[in-house]
């Protein structure tokens, strides 16, 4: 018997989207962009994120100004009670997609563990 991984994948996403998790990370995304000075921290804290990740990702150096300035956004938003719940919550949603990837590739480790890599 044959699976269309398709349609696996896509009952995946509804039960993602279904989950306590992901309900509780809409909640905490909602709260932070109703609060005008939350939403604001937010977005700056992302904008940084962002361009660091773009900047790794495109093998350019960061600097340690630009470390230290991602270090006074994450700060910033830390001390906001409701983007802290928020990173919480988006901290737990991670986790599950962490676990959720290990049980999809464990197939594939299997596979290749057997030849020795």
């Amino acid at each position: 018997m044959s699976v269309n991984l398709y349609d696996v994948a896509y009952d995946l996403e509804k039960a993602v989207r279904q989950s306590e998790e992901f309900t509780q990370l809409q909640q905490a995304y909602k709260e932070v962009n109703q609060d005008p000075e939350a939403g604001r921290i937010f977005q700056n804290f992302r904008d940084i994120q962002m361009q660091l990740q773009q900047k790794q990702m495109t093998g350019q150096e960061i600097t340690e100004e630009e470390v230290q300035h991602a270090q006074k956004a994450a700060a910033l938003a830390q001390q906001n009670a409701k983007i802290g719940k928020l990173l919480e919550v988006e901290q737990r949603m991670s986790s599950v997609i962490a676990e959720l990837n290990k049980i999809i590739m464990k197939p594939l480790e299997e596979l290749y563990g057997g030849l020795g890599m």
